[in-house]
């Protein structure tokens, strides 16, 4: 089948999002939350940046909500279709929630693009509802421009075991379960210079399922947990910091991020939301002088699909690490989280060139 999926569309995978500032100012001029009947069973809305919604059935289960689809990042139609079903479910196991079952969500231009290839996009969302142990009960399709799949995630937490951003406590470990660089990466195949072992590096780790955040929501010493998707990693842990009123030190050069994206990166290669997402946030990070302009646009590179970030206790670090490795992770502490203070008074990220 000699399809490219990415021609079909202007961005790719969570890299479409739109940018934080545009997205804060839209949802500013929305109605009021405060207008609309309050529910004390809703847990997890907007107001926090949270992954997905959770509401409350009773005091030993809630349910966990979220819907997550995008344009191709990868030509490959199965490939598509397993990447965006594994981004999907994400949200559900960042919430620490374990996923129930999925509803397709298809856009698909039909006057250009093949059934078969259609099919095959459905077939690998198929694929990795299979390997999460749910099944694909529904969903809707419509006829579009570009291609567009994703999932509406339903899952099951107790209302006692949800990580939220803002439950984070300062001394606490930063831990971050894959590598970064992406969307750097999928820049890097749009422009026709990635090379099959960057491939199958992006495709093994898109395809990953964050399965250790069920298990993680078990531990109380892990406060917050997140998952990096298409506001980068600064964005995303600038969500908790925000959330939880703390600032973040990090190292640069204890972050995981792939090896073709560092060479790609160091020769210019980036996202259009890379660039977008330091606009919106650039300004509550600050960076150690002697980090080059490449290294600015990893901390900014949106992930699809991306790894999951905890904040723990320093005394849960090693059970933290142990839960990713017991189901093939390769944790990596990348910084601290610590209190404001009288010359920081606002949350923000600080990057060392170093360690953290």
């Amino acid at each position: 089948m000699n399809i490219r999926l990415t021609e079909f569309s202007h961005g790719g995978g969570c890299g479409c999002k739109i940018a934080p500032a545009v997205l804060a100012e839209l949802l500013a001029r929305s109605p009021a939350a405060s207008l609309l009947p309050a529910s004390a069973d809703l847990l997890v809305g907007s107001e926090s940046s949270d992954d997905a919604a959770v509401y409350r059935l009773n005091d030993e289960q809630a349910i966990v909500a979220t819907t997550d689809f995008f344009t191709p990042i990868v030509d490959d139609p199965r490939d598509f279709g397993r990447i965006a079903a594994t981004n999907a479910l994400s949200d559900i196991y960042a919430m620490g929630g374990q996923p129930l079952f999925a509803l397709a969500i298809v856009g698909m231009p039909l006057d250009r693009l093949p059934a078969a290839a259609i099919r095959e996009i459905l077939a690998g969302g198929e694929d990795i509802c299979q390997q999460a142990g749910i099944p694909i009960a529904g969903g809707h399709s419509i006829d579009t421009l570009e291609p567009i799949y994703g999932l509406v995630a339903i899952g099951v937490v107790s209302p006692q075991r949800i990580k939220r951003n803002s439950r984070a406590q300062a001394g606490d470990r930063l831990i971050f379960g894959k590598p970064l660089g992406i969307g750097i990466l999928s820049a890097a195949l749009k422009k026709g210079v990635l090379s099959a072992s960057g491939y199958a590096a992006m495709l093994a780790e898109t395809t990953r399922l964050n399965t250790p955040g069920t298990a993680l929501a078990a531990i109380d010493a892990v406060h917050a947990l997140t998952d990096v998707t298409g506001f980068g990693l600064a964005g995303h842990l600038l969500e908790i910091c925000r959330a939880s009123q703390l600032r973040a030190e990090l190292g640069f050069a204890q972050l995981p991020i792939l090896a073709e994206a560092v060479h790609h990166a160091r020769n210019g290669i980036a996202t259009g939301a890379s660039t977008r997402n330091w606009q919106s946030y650039g300004s509550a990070v600050q960076l150690a002088a002697e980090l080059a302009e490449w290294q600015q646009k990893i901390l900014s590179d949106p992930q699809t699909s991306g790894g999951l970030l905890v904040a723990c206790a320093p005394a849960s670090e090693a059970a933290v690490r142990e839960i990713f490795r017991s189901e093939g992770f390769s944790p990596v502490c990348i910084g601290t989280l610590q209190a404001l203070t009288a010359e920081n008074t606002t949350p923000g990220i600080r990057v060392n060139a170093g360690a953290a």
